[in-house]
């Protein structure tokens, strides 16, 4: 799958070494520095991550669908150009209402694996 721009998806089937619930996710990688990345992702309606923490802040912005989650406990939902903060060490969660992509910032950079 790839969009005009030529930009390959790949499939992420966990985070931090935790496998995704509900199915696989997709993302691709539109940018990287020295100091962070950008991400595109894309969650199926039905698609979660477990509760997890990173070592990097990252910022999400919601292009289209429907997030839910959890940040430090508290539960947020997220609507088309809404953004969330997940600080490092923060344990957080997110999932896929409808099918949701967004545009993930995260510094330093580290890449989803699998």
């Amino acid at each position: 799958m790839s969009d005009d721009d030529g930009r390959p998806w790949r499939t992420m089937t966990s985070v931090e070494g935790l496998p995704l619930l509900g199915g696989h996710a997709l993302f691709r990688l539109p940018l990287r520095t020295e100091r962070g990345l950008l991400l595109e992702i894309e969650y199926p309606e039905g698609v979660s991550s477990p509760e997890h923490f990173h070592d990097h802040d990252s910022f999400i912005y919601l292009l289209s669908g429907h997030l839910a989650g959890t940040v430090n406990g508290q539960e947020c939902e997220l609507l088309p150009g809404q953004t969330l903060l997940h600080p490092r060490g923060a344990p957080h969660t997110v999932a896929a209402l409808r099918t949701s992509r967004w545009l993930e910032f995260k510094a330093p950079p580290t890449l989803p694996i699998g």
